[in-house]
């Protein structure tokens, strides 16, 4: 009958020079969305409208008797219901999230895993109560190193059957604006993200906001789950250990103009004086600029920046554009108030994650 391990997919791999999409992709892409980029209009995404990614099956969770325990190198151990979470300090963030793999499906040679184009993002208000504080509470021991946290999802991915698990350095946990929200954008967490409860790490790219939590240990040791020392890396060949992702680096999106071809999404609009718009972010620093290119990058020229909404979230950004009849490529690129700046064409990885190359938007005008 065969073992576990030849009935699911194969490790991850690269696709060959001539090899499309396959079945398993599509079925990834069917249970996973991104974000409609006319979408970039809101400087708060819709709930429903927000990227989503779930790496196995969502959760039966019932709120009622939900339960989160705080264990490991502690001095209290903690075991919270619903109701407890909330009884707590509560603030709102508003966080822009990345998926680590935004971008995968553009590489070249193309990575196998869920095949993001520019989409996997969006913006949100989290409410929850700082995660500091539990911490402090269970008496974090002085020999602590890391913090891991359990996810109620399980699954297969490359032969391991896991719960879903990531771990933190205890300094980043630490951090005040780390939260478990139990709401998004003023209403209960939707099941498919992570109701009843989630935690949100401002900065980082969305494989460290654990959904339907239900465990935080604190480690005297790094944390070696299958999440953070085999998924997640930067490495160029299969036995690279590679480099953990772990902050998002600096991006910008154009909001696509005129109006799309159906199938193609090419855009197509009329001659004349053209307003640009998007969004950049950063999970290092504030957004420090943002440039504009309508032949593919040849010239650039500056946009003008939209405030900052809080340390964490996208900012706007627009230009003028005289646009003649013709087909253009458009893009944008990014730049961070830490010196950190978009690249135009990818920087390759194995797992194609963290690539923040700059997207091509293709434009009739007419």
């Amino acid at each position: 009958m065969g073992t576990v391990e030849e009935w699911v997919s194969a490790p991850a791999r690269v696709a060959g020079p001539d090899e499309g999409i396959s079945a398993d992709e599509l079925r990834l892409a069917a249970r996973n969305h991104g974000l409609p980029l006319e979408a970039l209009r809101y400087d708060v995404t819709p709930s429903g409208l927000h990227y989503l990614l779930t790496h196995y099956d969502i959760p039966a969770l019932d709120p009622a008797g939900w339960r989160l325990t705080v264990s490991g190198a502690v001095a209290r151990p903690l075991a919270l219901g619903l109701d407890d979470l909330r009884a707590r300090p509560r603030v709102t963030h508003r966080v822009t999230l990345e998926c680590a793999g935004n971008g995968r499906a553009r590489l070249s040679p193309r990575p196998v895993s869920q095949p993001w184009l520019d989409e996997a993002v969006g913006t949100a208000e989290w409410t929850g109560t700082p995660l500091a504080g539990l911490l402090a509470e269970a008496g974090v021991a002085t020999s602590a190193v890391d913090v891991a946290f359990t996810g109620a999802d399980r699954g297969v991915e490359r032969g391991v059957e896991q719960t879903y698990e990531r771990g933190l350095p205890l300094a980043e946990a630490l951090r005040d604006d780390v939260l478990l929200a139990d709401e998004m954008n003023g209403r209960p967490l939707p099941p498919q993200h992570g109701a009843p409860v989630r935690l949100i790490v401002p900065g980082w790219y969305g494989m460290a906001h654990v959904k339907w939590l239900v465990g935080v240990t604190v480690l005297e040791s790094e944390f070696d789950g299958f999440q953070n020392v085999t998924a997640y890396r930067l490495k160029q060949t299969a036995d690279d250990p590679g480099e953990p992702v772990t902050r998002i680096l600096p991006k910008a999106l154009i909001q696509p103009p005129g109006v799309p071809d159906f199938q193609s999404r090419v855009r197509v609009l009329d001659h004349g004086v053209v307003e640009l718009t998007g969004r950049a972010w950063s999970g290092f620093a504030p957004v420090a600029s943002v440039e504009v290119s309508t032949d593919d990058g040849g010239t650039w020229q500056p946009a003008e920046l939209g405030p900052q909404p809080a340390p964490y979230a996208w900012r706007s950004w627009r230009c003028e554009w005289a646009a003649l009849p013709g087909r253009y490529e458009l893009r944008a690129r990014a730049r961070d108030a830490a010196g950190h700046e978009q690249p135009v064409d990818q920087a390759w990885n194995r797992q194609g994650v963290a690539n923040n190359h700059a997207q091509r938007v293709t434009v009739i005008v007419r």
